[in-house]
């Protein structure tokens, strides 16, 4: 069987008029692609408040204080998964994704990537044509539009698994 199309988006919080936009349509994306998602992971060590997020800064830099008051981890780069049942671990995610040097949304079993923030700056959705339809009209139910670039973007064929990262 074929595979769908994917869409590449581009949701950096720089690229939005306020960075609040970028994390309501995250929250969104969570909320309509629970039946697709594994897990949903970040790297707790080095979060660092972006400028773009103007509402909830004191909240934001608390979850970060509590992250950092921790006992390190013996080994570096552990992932921290958050439910997405949970309202509170979704809203707390939401919010540290952008904090993140990497905070990844998978599918099942991890075969795709639905979402990375990365660097404290850059994120992309990466949406087979399915879960980018449910997204779009979960945005539009809502009364809010679906950026304009988003709405332009062209599905590609993924790369059989051999020619992946060439």
């Amino acid at each position: 069987m074929a595979e769908e199309a994917v869409t590449t988006l581009r949701a950096g919080l720089g690229r939005f008029e306020r960075g609040e936009e970028g994390l309501a349509l995250l929250e969104v994306f969570l909320e309509v692609a629970g039946p697709w998602l594994g897990p949903v992971v970040l790297d707790p060590s080095g979060l660092l408040l972006p400028d773009e997020m103007t509402d909830d800064r004191a909240l934001v830099q608390g979850l970060i204080g509590e992250i950092d008051r921790e006992p390190v981890k013996k080994w570096k780069g552990a992932e921290r998964a958050y439910d997405m049942a949970d309202p509170q671990a979704r809203w707390d995610y939401v919010r540290l994704a952008h904090c993140s040097r990497l905070a990844t949304v998978w599918s099942e079993g991890r075969r795709t990537t639905y979402f990375e923030a990365a660097d404290h700056a850059r994120a992309t959705y990466w949406l087979p044509e399915s879960v980018k339809v449910a997204f779009f009209d979960a945005i539009q139910a809502k009364g809010w539009a679906v950026p304009s670039d988003w709405l332009t973007a062209v599905g590609k064929q993924p790369k059989p698994w051999w020619k992946r990262g060439s």
